[in-house]
């Protein structure tokens, strides 16, 4: 019979309570650690994965919304531009004098280029000088498609006309015209309407000599004078129904004077 502590002999009944005290206290297994650590692995990569495509999702939302800022801002640009149009007529044709007034309208435009005088720009919109626009449309990047161009030139009555190369005739009514050198992209141009399938511009005006008739969509502004109204014409290169797409704007020009009369104030 063994001894314990203090005299105290070790029975039966002893060592079965004392293997009952060790089967009481309470632990986990190795294989229960492992199980644990497995969920929460799985747990951080499910919040992983969730943040992801949060991120994702948001990072496209917000590349769509500044395309479709970008082509409203650019075609509100274009539309104050028109509407903010000014009768100006030329005093002088390069080196040739012509005074005041001259008759002869700063205004020229095709389907493909237009120049005229606007009392709004891109730097100061309303509150700053009038300014001498060129639009013209350009070949795309890698020759895809199209874009619209425009320069902007600070207005000076005495400077004008220092680029008019002459003056000709316009053969559907015989009316005279300036005629400037095509306008020329630059770092300074700024790009208004990119990654298009066409742009075209046309002139609603009232054929001469016959003022009875209705007026018309031209592709070339008459000379003489001013359209009523322009309109530039654009389709996208890669139609893409999920964002806005630059569409067809049209500008009322909001003066009706001959060019020939001395307009004073009063």
């Amino acid at each position: 019979m063994k001894t314990g502590v203090g005299g105290r002999g070790w029975g039966v009944g002893d060592g079965a309570a004392l293997r009952a005290g060790f089967s009481s206290q309470r632990g986990v297994t190795l294989v229960e650690v492992l199980i644990a650590v497995t969920l929460l692995s799985l747990l951080t990569l499910g919040m992983l994965f969730a943040m992801r495509i949060g991120l994702t999702t948001f990072s496209k939302t917000d590349s769509k919304l500044m395309i479709n800022r970008r082509v409203a801002g650019a075609q509100r640009i274009l539309e104050e531009e028109l509407e903010g149009a000014m009768p100006v007529t030329l005093a002088s044709c390069g080196k040739v004098v012509l005074g005041s007034p001259s008759g002869l309208a700063l205004f020229q435009g095709d389907a493909q280029t237009m120049r005229l005088v606007s009392m709004f720009s891109l730097q100061q919109a309303w509150r700053g000088q009038s300014q001498v626009l060129d639009l013209f449309v350009i070949p795309g990047d890698d020759g895809r498609g199209v874009r619209l161009v425009v320069n902007e030139t600070p207005y000076s009555p005495m400077m004008a006309g220092a680029e008019c190369l002459g003056i000709e005739r316009d053969p559907t009514n015989f009316m005279p015209m300036a005629h400037f050198p095509p306008p020329e992209a630059s770092t300074h141009s700024f790009v208004l309407a990119d990654r298009l399938a066409y742009c075209r511009f046309s002139y609603l005006a009232k054929p001469r000599p016959i003022p009875q008739m209705s007026p018309t969509w031209l592709p070339a502004a008459p000379g003489g004078g001013w359209p009523l109204a322009i309109r530039v014409e654009m389709a996208p290169l890669d139609p893409n129904p999920s964002q806005l797409e630059p569409i067809t704007v049209t500008a009322p020009l909001y003066f009706n004077r001959a060019p020939e009369i001395a307009y004073g104030d009063y």
